[in-house]
């Protein structure tokens, strides 16, 4: 059975720690890791390891290496060098791409079976600081950078040569309100309302709806937030602050006037000695596990705001921390190491040669409603993948799959909330009741 732990890194060289969520034991420690912020990532599927890219050795470097580790060894087992500094990294649910934000503020994505780097193109101005996948219809990546902007790409017209060729602009959308660098982007459950939340230097949180690509709710916080994590029912989410507070934010709930801190900041969970570098949350949404400059990680639960845990991680502050499922068959799993990820592309101009796919548009939608795919929409082409005799076929019809377990989950996460807030009003409603009786 599948257990959850907790893996945190720091930026100086002090390795990966890992520990059992619930009972606290330490799993493992991983040698040799000096990542960047969103640098540390778990990869499920074909191959489970720990990825994680490393900081240059000096600022004149050119490059930086990343690293992959086998759950059950300590030492690195793939050195991969690519092109340019890489930041953030993240997969998809299946693992079967890796997706990287370089300091030039291009993006690249890499296939994990083959290493070979199958898209790579220019999204920012300045460098990329983090990155996320939507859990839409459409696995849709957002991208946050240095210089601001937070933009929205589409993975499928990417690779589709004729959209490309067609569009105006390769992103469905760019968000450039944030006046300073983007420090981490959360997404929502999808849905027809489905949405993404921004942090930034500037010292602002934006809500924004990737439905109809517009701002929702600007929150503004005493401190520059460099963490944020989403409730699963959406109602509230959780922001790191380098104050070294937890600030709680209000997302669909209402506001408070008489908070001291802002009308859409309702409370504070729990203050570190030092500024608050990552957030991770469970997927019960109770656990929330914060890394600290100071060196701590801290497992609170976040009904009762109360600590339940805390970790310490060598010497250095926590730079990135992830929650992840390990299963007893990882080390099965990591007998063959993956491939390292290649440098370029296959193509002389670096970017990379792919099968047109035909995308056809529904008649009954607009502009900006035929970007985002349905589920049908993705059928057919894995329908034409099909015909080409392509492994993508394969690819997307799991990721199809996926989306739409993480729709019944999100649905179920929904109603679960409303019985709660049910519950208790009426809980509220019968002690009221017998106090004015017994009066």
């Amino acid at each position: 059975m599948a257990m959850e732990v907790v893996i945190a890194s720091s930026a100086v060289d002090a390795g990966i720690g890992c520990w059992e969520l619930r009972s606290g034991a330490e799993r493992h420690q991983y040698r040799s890791c000096s990542s960047a912020p969103h640098g540390l990532l778990s990869v499920s599927g074909r191959f489970s390891f720990l990825a994680a890219s490393q900081l240059r050795d000096a600022p004149s470097a050119t490059s930086a290496p990343i690293f992959f580790w086998s759950w059950d060894k300590p030492q690195v087992e793939v050195r991969s060098f690519p092109a340019e500094p890489i930041g953030p990294l993240i997969s998809n649910a299946e693992g079967t791409y890796i997706i990287g934000g370089g300091s030039s503020g291009s993006i690249y994505l890499w296939e994990v079976f083959t290493g070979k780097l199958l898209k790579k193109w220019h999204a920012h101005y300045r460098s990329v600081n983090c990155l996320t996948l939507s859990k839409d219809d459409e696995p849709l990546l957002i991208s946050g950078s240095e210089d601001g902007s937070v933009k929205v790409w589409s993975l499928i017209m990417l690779f589709d040569d004729i959209a490309m060729a067609s569009a105006g602009n390769h992103y469905i959308y760019s968000f450039p309100e944030h006046s300073l660098g983007v420090t981490d982007i959360v997404s929502g459950l999808g849905l027809s309302n489905s949405i993404i939340i921004s942090s930034s230097k500037d010292r602002t949180c934006k809500v924004w709806s990737l439905s109809k690509g517009e701002l929702l709710r600007n929150i503004t916080f005493p401190s520059v937030i460099d963490a944020v994590a989403m409730d699963p029912g959406e109602h509230v989410f959780y922001a790191g602050g380098r104050d070294g507070k937890i600030y709680i934010a209000a997302l669909t709930a209402e506001g408070n006037p008489n908070s001291s801190y802002g009308v859409f900041i309702l409370d504070t969970l729990y203050d570190h000695s030092k500024a608050i570098t990552s957030l991770a949350l469970s997927k019960d949404g109770v656990t929330l596990v914060s890394g600290s400059e100071d060196g701590s990680v801290l497992v609170l639960n976040t009904t009762t705001k109360c600590v339940t845990r805390v970790f310490k991680h060598g010497k250095g502050p926590i730079t990135n921390l992830v929650i992840a499922r390990q299963s007893p068959l990882c080390s099965s799993a990591s007998a063959n190491k993956p491939p390292p990820l290649s440098k370029y592309t296959d193509s002389a101009d670096g970017e990379v040669k792919t099968t047109a796919v035909t995308m056809v548009e529904s008649p009954s939608h607009g502009h900006q409603n035929s970007r985002f795919l349905s589920t049908d929409m993705m059928g057919k082409l894995i329908q034409e993948l099909q015909k080409q005799n392509t492994s993508s076929a394969a690819e997307m019809e799991l990721e199809k799959l996926r989306l739409q377990y993480e729709r019944s989950r999100h649905l179920v996460m929904q109603w679960k909330k409303r019985y709660e807030d049910i519950q208790s009003v009426y809980v509220s409603e019968l002690l009221g009741g017998k106090e004015m009786s017994g009066s």
